[in-house]
C-alpha cells in the first residue's frame, strides 16, 4: 500500500516538538502520514518520533509498540465517521429519508477523510495485532446504526446482519474504487455518489 519512495519529512509533516501543540496529537498525524504513505512494514516507532521531532522514548509514554499507534488511528477514525453519522441521523424521519441521510454521509466521510478511510478500512497487514475487542465493540456502532435504519425494510426471516453488510459492501466499493483511482475518470464523482445512494435505497424498495 506504499505510495512513495521517499522516505524524507515533505512540508506536509507534523510541526516540530519546539512549535508547540499536542504531543500526541502530533504523533498520530505523524504516523498516519507515514503508514499511508510507506505502509505498515515500514512504519517504526524512531520514525514517527523523528517526524515529530522527539526522541524514541518518549512516543512509547503515549503507545507501548507500533500496534497500539495503529490501533490508536483506527479507533480515532471510528470515532469521527460515528459522529459524522449520527449527527447526520433524523431518528424521527422516515425510513427512507434516514437511510438516505447515512448513506451519503458515508460516502462523504470516505472521500473527505482518505487517510483515515485507509487505516479504518484498507490496511492489511499480516503482522498487526488484533484490534481490541473493546474497541471493536465500539467501533460497531457504526455498522449497528445503519442496521437499525434498514431493519424496517426488511421482510419476515430476513437476516439484518446479512443485508446490512450487503448494503456496506455497495459504499465501501464506492469510497475504495473513489480513494484507489479506479474509478472511471470521465464518471463525475457527484453523480456517483447519487447513483450509489439511489440504488441503496431500490435495494429496499425505498427509491
Amino acid at each position: 500500500m506504499a505510495r512513495a519512495s521517499d522516505t524524507s519529512a515533505g512540508s506536509d509533516d507534523p510541526p516540530g516538538r519546539g512549535a508547540g501543540g499536542d504531543l500526541r496529537r502530533d504523533l498520530l498525524d505523524a504516523a498516519r502520514r507515514q503508514l499511508i504513505q510507506h505502509g505498515y512494514a515500514h512504519l517504526s516507532m524512531r520514525a514517527v518520533a523523528g517526524r515529530v521531532g522527539v526522541t524514541a522514548t518518549s512516543i512509547y509514554l503515549h503507545f507501548q509498540n507500533k500496534d497500539a499507534l495503529v490501533h490508536a488511528l483506527i479507533e480515532e477514525g471510528m470515532e469521527r465517521l460515528a459522529t459524522a453519522l449520527e449527527s447526520a441521523d433524523a431518528a424521527g424521519a422516515p425510513p427512507s429519508e434516514r437511510l438516505s441521510r447515512l448513506c451519503r454521509t458515508y460516502l462523504e466521510f470516505g472521500a473527505a477523510n482518505p487517510e483515515y478511510y485507509e487505516v479504518m478500512f484498507l490496511l492489511h497487514p499480516a503482522k498487526l495485532t488484533r484490534y481490541p475487542q473493546e474497541k471493536y465493540r465500539r467501533a460497531r456502532r457504526n455498522i449497528e446504526l445503519f442496521a437499525e435504519t434498514v431493519r424496517p425494510f426488511l421482510r419476515p426471516g430476513e437476516d439484518v446482519r446479512l443485508v446490512t453488510h450487503a448494503l456496506w459492501c455497495l459504499l465501501h466499493g464506492a469510497v475504495s474504487l473513489r480513494l484507489s483511482g479506479r474509478m472511471d475518470s470521465h464518471l463525475d464523482a457527484e453523480r456517483m455518489n447519487d447513483e450509489a445512494v439511489a440504488r441503496a435505497l431500490r435495494m429496499f424498495g425505498a427509491a
